[in-house]
């Protein structure tokens, strides 16, 4: 139930210099999963935005929650109508900076410290997660993994069907950003 839509706001794009080495792409990959013995929930959205500005180590990402789909239609509008809210919350957005060495004239893997803000559901939470960057060839490819708890974003889980939603939603993040040069 998270992250991470078609656009960033333009103040961010003001704040990031011309000479930036900066890596962007409109087709970024969010899942989440939640397994219960009771059921196993799976979403995906492919139209994450992301911006990476390695000279001031700076990430940004965004995504509409509308675009998660699910293998069951049902699913898909009870998180979109009764969890997430995304008509009154239509993003979740993710603005913050990283930690480590990374070289884009390079062919190499950095492992990264990304720490930030995520917006969800109305709710900004400091998170601080590893993440992989792949460099090479023009292209950054960044690869995250990590839990949310639903109730620190104020998403309430009714009691009829707590028992069939985990209490931590696992998030994977994938990026494959070109430079913009």
């Amino acid at each position: 139930m998270n992250k991470i839509v078609v656009c960033l706001s333009l103040s961010f794009f003001t704040c990031i210099s011309v000479n930036a080495q900066l890596f962007i792409t409109k087709t970024g990959f969010a899942g989440f999963y939640s397994s219960t013995p009771l059921e196993d929930i799976k979403a995906e959205n492919n139209q994450v935005v992301a911006i990476i500005d390695i000279g001031k180590k700076q990430v940004a990402f965004s995504m509409l929650l509308k675009s998660f789909t699910f293998r069951k239609q049902l699913m898909q509008e009870h998180f979109n109508e009764n969890y997430v809210e995304s008509d009154k919350y239509p993003k979740a957005v993710f603005k913050g900076s990283f930690t480590g060495d990374v070289d884009p004239q390079k062919q190499q893997t950095s492992i990264v410290q990304v720490e930030g803000i995520l917006t969800l559901h109305g709710v900004d939470r400091k998170i601080s997660i590893p993440a992989t960057f792949e460099t090479g060839n023009d292209t950054l490819i960044g690869k995250a993994g990590f839990q949310l708890n639903p109730q620190d974003f104020n998403i309430k889980i009714p009691s009829l069907v707590r028992d069939k939603i985990a209490a931590l939603i696992d998030v994977q993040v994938r990026v494959e950003c070109k430079s913009s040069k």
